[in-house]
């Protein structure tokens, strides 16, 4: 199905001025066979003719009306007579079109979680029937960017651990006789079809970087992960996405990962992990420095001859230095007033 654009029919304003000059006249040709059948007699038979004409024109003049179409900047309606597409009017202006066209919106209905949609129903309250109100469908499509923030997910990752993630994916219609002929409901086709792809591209990665895990597919290991790689992995689901919804006439621009955390049931669990594995490169850390302090304390005793120490008050003194360097509490000094040996 391609896109057919009618840019040439901006002729609202004066199909308006014509039908209602012609239903005026229509009115003003009735009362004129009234009045000559009141003055002439029943049996003058150009009253006749005006009566009929007027009463016939006023009862079918209303019609050309329905072709009246009225359309904002970023709107577009797509036309079908009797069952066939016509045409697609798209750009702001005042149209007139077949009266007997009928515009054609699926998801008219449909509201999502995002921004920009548009109001698909227009509330009338009616004071002759108590003060019901009437919902009207609006059929016009928006040509806007929108923004649609699906609820969030819980997917596997690579390793298995249940994580929480949700996306939001920036999207607008290029093409709207694929958006409302070759998918039953556009809008709900591409909130199912970003559900999908973010589960397909979420079960490739890890949460964190982990060792031995593939996810170019290049058969190497590499540290992607989904908190360390996010643009790539939005990335990646953005151009899944376009793949899946090009036939809907639906352009992806752009898509984010808005929330990221593991899975309540393992979310305790796993920050006792990071906070084991903080606490083991805390300590190494510290380790590394103390080592290093201890011999260059050495050294520098060895430089200036300061003291002579054999190897077993070395070894002491490392270990003496060592616990007051490692040890996550102060040292209590012991004061030694009689000799080393």
């Amino acid at each position: 199905m391609q896109e057919k654009i009618l840019n040439n029919k901006k002729h609202g304003m004066l199909a308006l001025f014509v039908t209602a000059i012609l239903y005026l006249a229509a009115i003003a040709t009735f009362v004129l066979g009234i009045v000559r059948f009141e003055t002439v007699g029943d049996t003058d038979p150009l009253a006749i003719v005006l009566f009929v004409i007027g009463i016939v024109y006023m009862c079918v003049g209303w019609i050309p009306f329905l072709g009246l179409k009225i359309l904002k900047p970023q709107e577009a309606l797509v036309l079908t007579l009797f069952g066939k597409y016509i045409d697609t009017i798209k750009g702001d202006g005042f149209y007139f079109v077949n009266p007997f066209c009928s515009a054609v919106n699926p998801a008219a209905k449909t509201k999502l979680s995002q921004s920009a949609d548009v109001s698909t129903t227009h509330s009338i309250t009616e004071a002759l029937k108590g003060g019901a109100t009437v919902e009207v469908e609006s059929k016009k499509l928006s040509l806007k960017i929108m923004t649609l923030s699906n609820a969030k997910q819980k997917i596997n990752d690579c390793l298995g651990n249940p994580i929480e993630i949700g996306i939001a994916v920036t999207w607008k219609i290029t093409d709207t006789a694929k958006a409302v002929f070759n998918v039953d409901n556009y809008k709900e086709y591409l909130s199912l079809q970003c559900d999908s792809a973010l589960r397909n591209v979420v079960r490739i990665y890890p949460y964190d970087v982990s060792p031995n895990v593939d996810t170019t597919g290049d058969g190497q290991a590499d540290d992607g992960s989904l908190r360390g790689s996010s643009e790539l992995v939005a990335e990646r689901i953005r151009n899944e996405i376009s793949e899946r919804v090009a036939d809907a006439g639906i352009e992806i621009i752009e898509a984010r990962i808005t929330y990221l955390a593991y899975a309540t049931e393992i979310a305790a669990v796993m920050l006792q992990r990071q906070q084991a594995s903080a606490i083991i490169d805390a300590r190494k850390m510290i380790v590394d420095g103390a080592v290093g302090m201890v011999e260059m304390a050495l050294e520098r005793l060895k430089e200036h001859n300061t003291i002579e120490l054999d190897e077993e008050r070395k070894a002491q003194m490392v270990s003496n230095l060592l616990v007051v360097l490692c040890g996550n509490r102060d040292a209590q000094p012991i004061v030694n007033s009689g000799s080393i040996y």
